[in-house]
């Protein structure tokens, strides 16, 4: 069973793990955002992919999300962990808190966001009721509580286009929406992972508090200190779900 981290904003590169090597993958859906580490975490084999680029390059609207996820699927990898930076709107999920949404709302467009689309012998729908894996979501709340990392084990993920990061308004009506989170790399990422069978869990870090809820200016300062504190957690969380998986 192989399992693979995409690591978002404030992980570009996966401290404690030994690489062994790194791979081109070419895809019909163009280039992944870098080549795939491969190498040992805890004792167990593991892919990493940097979602943005090893030097944090490409911005959330230009991912390249289907070749990202089927690289992984060509590696044969069973799990996917993705990290993923985000603003917190929710009052329980503070600057620094690790987050392990169970639902998502979407928000994008113009994005590549299924497979299904060309050149088909038959319409497909996939179930996506509940968006990310109910028995990898399981392991990484067990993980969370074993690593004692504080971390909140449901939420609503906002998904939003990018860059720019939203104004108060938005973030209102994301609130009234019963969002918790907002992030910009969610979608289509789970539910690319979805039709191609891939067991897909989120581990969101909180980088600072959505616009207009508790200050007049999100800095990126502040967004950078808070992600070092929440990214210590996240591999506490990995150091103890790895080993299960």
């Amino acid at each position: 069973m192989t399992v693979a981290i995409i690591g978002g904003t404030g992980l570009t590169r996966l401290k404690g793990l030994e690489i062994t090597h790194r791979e081109v993958v070419h895809t019909p859906y163009g280039e992944p955002s870098g080549p795939i580490t491969h190498g040992v975490l805890h004792g167990r084999e593991v892919l990493f992919l940097a979602r943005h680029g090893y030097g944090h390059t490409i911005p959330p609207h230009k991912v390249n999300y289907r070749a990202n996820l089927w690289a992984l699927k060509h590696l044969q990898v069973e799990h996917v962990v993705a990290v993923a930076a985000v603003g917190g709107i929710n009052e329980a999920m503070g600057p620094g808190t690790i987050v392990l949404p169970d639902q998502i709302i979407d928000y994008t467009w113009s994005r590549h966001h299924t497979f299904f689309e060309n050149d088909l012998t038959h319409v497909t729908h996939v179930d996506f009721t509940y968006p990310y894996d109910h028995a990898l979501r399981q392991r990484m709340i067990q993980a969370a509580g074993a690593a004692d990392a504080g971390a909140v084990i449901d939420g609503t993920y906002g998904a939003t286009q990018g860059p720019r990061l939203e104004t108060a308004a938005e973030i209102q009506r994301l609130r009234r929406d019963g969002c918790d989170l907002v992030g910009m790399t969610g979608m289509p990422e789970a539910a690319l992972a979805r039709e191609l069978e891939l067991a897909y869990a989120a581990c969101a870090v909180v980088a600072n508090w959505a616009a207009g809820l508790h200050s007049e200016e999100i800095t990126m300062a502040d967004i950078e200190r808070n992600l070092v504190r929440g990214m210590e957690r996240v591999r506490a969380v990995l150091g103890a779900l790895i080993p299960t998986l």
